[in-house]
């Protein structure tokens, strides 16, 4: 999904597992507000004509499966009962919130067709089922039909790692030239310093090399003599990660003096000052040593 700022997003999407459990949950609810229902109006229907009974029983039942589940999920952007307790919130197809248009269109297809699955009509249950399982984005009946998809909104803390430049080598890194490091060796240099405190010493000295020797290759100039191998990977990483912060910056000030969108993006990145013209690529030079980085 691209953004209005023009930013690509990765949407985590809600899968079969953590739907399901949610769609439990929600159930649950229902049946206890059937329940609820049931005794509140029970002396009427006991006491009123054949017709009267049908007839409070389906609004109980609309009101119960339709009109609850469309009520709850425009009021709470997206979210039932089910779905804020598992962290999922269904969201418009470009990402943005739901409105009671959207609500009412997957709720009604669910409550015509998936529903009576559920009691009278496996095969469109079933089919419901399918739907989901073979969607790319997980889609079932309702959201194919509304335009919506289910997103976790929710995620453990794993800790992720964050890159920090350290000061000695913040002057050199603003000479590096990172047009040809990749997003592929980015990454695999991140997930290395994120787990390097769970290698055995060998195998961490090992992989750090080589990568310390792929990054050499593709980056100019080479770090300053003496320099550990677990601060040269912080260094190009957080510099990396400045300069895109930066570019973001002045795209979105771009954005906002053409006419698009708010202002208060947060604080741009410092500016580049002035640095030295980047060295051509010279010899390989031999990539540093010592990626255990300090507590």
């Amino acid at each position: 999904m691209v953004t209005g700022e023009a930013v690509e997003v990765a949407l985590p999407l809600a899968r079969l597992g953590s739907r399901a459990v949610a769609l439990a949950i929600d159930i649950a609810a229902q049946v206890l507000l059937l329940q609820v229902a049931g005794i509140a109006l029970g002396a009427l229907i006991t006491q009123s004509d054949p017709a009267l009974t049908g007839a409070v029983v389906v609004l109980v039942l609309i009101g119960v499966f339709l009109v609850w589940p469309v009520a709850f999920e425009t009021l709470s952007r997206g979210r039932s009962l089910g779905k804020l307790a598992m962290g999922l919130r269904v969201v418009r197809d470009d990402g943005g919130p739901i409105r009671f248009r959207q609500a009412l269109v997957r709720n009604l297809v669910g409550f015509a067709f998936e529903w009576p699955g559920v009691f009278f009509a496996p095969l469109t249950w079933i089919f419901g089922l399918v739907t989901m399982l073979f969607s790319a984005r997980g889609k079932r009946l309702g959201d194919l039909a509304a335009g919506t998809i289910v997103l976790h909104e929710r995620f453990p803390d794993r800790g992720g790692y964050a890159p920090v430049m350290p000061p000695p080598l913040a002057s050199w890194a603003q000479t590096l030239d990172l047009t040809r490091l990749d997003d592929g060796l980015a990454m695999a240099l991140r997930q290395f310093l994120a787990r390097s405190a769970e290698l055995d010493a060998g195998p961490r000295e090992e992989l750090g090399r080589r990568l310390a020797a792929e990054l050499a290759a593709v980056t100019v100039p080479a770090p300053p003599p003496g320099t550990p191998g677990w601060a040269y990977l912080a260094a190009v990483l957080a510099e990396r990660r400045r300069r895109e912060s930066e570019r973001l910056a002045e795209r979105r000030t771009a954005l906002v003096a053409a006419g698009f969108g708010p202002t208060g993006f947060g604080p741009a990145a410092a500016p580049v000052t002035a640095a030295a013209p980047v060295p051509p690529v010279t010899a390989a030079v031999a990539p540093p040593t010592g990626f255990t980085a300090p507590s």
